[in-house]
C-alpha cells in the first residue's frame, strides 16, 4: 500500500470514529437528559478541533515521518499490494480503541464524548501529512510503500522508483 494512501486512510478512519463516538454519545446523552454532560462533551470537542487544528497547520512532514521516509530502503520492485490488511495491520489500535470506547460509551457516555475528542485531534493533526508526503515523491521521483511488518513492530517504508515529473 502506498504511504500517501495510507495516510489518507488514516484521517478518514479517524474521522469516522469521531464522528460515530460523537453521535454515540449524543443518542446516549438525549435519552438520559444530562444537559451539563452534553455542554461538556461539546466544550471538549471544541477545543479538540482548536488544538488538531493547530497542530496539522503545517504544510511539512512532521519529524517522525521524516525520519521514517529517510530510512525508507530501496527496492526495485513493488511490495506486496495489501491495502486491507495493512491497514488492519497498522490501524488496529484506532479498531480497538474505537470499539471499546464505543462499548464503555453504551454505558458511561462520557467515555465515548473523550475518546471522540482525541480522535478528532489525530484526524486534524495529520490531515496534511498526505500532501507533504506526496511533494516529496514528486520532487525526488519515488514512491514510498508500507513494508510488511508485524502488527506490533514499528513502520517501515520501501522507497520505490516512480515517474519522473517532466
Amino acid at each position: 500500500m502506498r504511504y500517501v494512501d495510507f495516510l489518507k486512510a488514516t484521517v478518514l478512519l479517524s474521522a469516522s470514529s469521531a464522528t460515530l463516538l460523537a453521535a454515540l454519545t449524543v443518542v446516549r446523552v438525549a435519552s438520559t437528559a444530562e444537559p451539563a454532560l452534553m455542554e461538556v462533551a461539546v466544550g471538549w470537542w471544541l477545543v479538540a478541533v482548536l488544538l488538531g487544528g493547530w497542530l496539522g497547520r503545517r504544510h511539512a512532514v512532521s519529524p517522525p515521518i521524516a525520519r521514517l521516509l529517510a530510512d525508507a530502503r530501496m527496492q526495485m520492485s513493488l511490495p506486496e499490494l495489501r491495502p486491507g490488511l495493512t491497514l488492519i495491520n497498522r490501524l488496529w489500535p484506532l479498531l480497538f480503541s474505537t470499539l471499546g470506547a464505543a462499548i464503555l460509551g453504551a454505558f458511561l457516555p462520557q467515555v465515548a464524548a473523550v475518546a471522540a475528542g482525541f480522535t478528532i485531534i489525530w484526524a486534524l493533526a495529520w490531515r496534511r501529512q498526505d500532501a507533504a508526503v506526496s511533494a516529496i515523491e514528486e520532487r525526488d521521483g519515488f514512491r514510498f510503500y508500507i513494508d510488511k511488518t508485524p502488527p506490533l513492530a514499528p513502520i517501515r517504508l520501501v522507497r520505490t522508483r516512480g515517474l519522473m515529473a517532466g
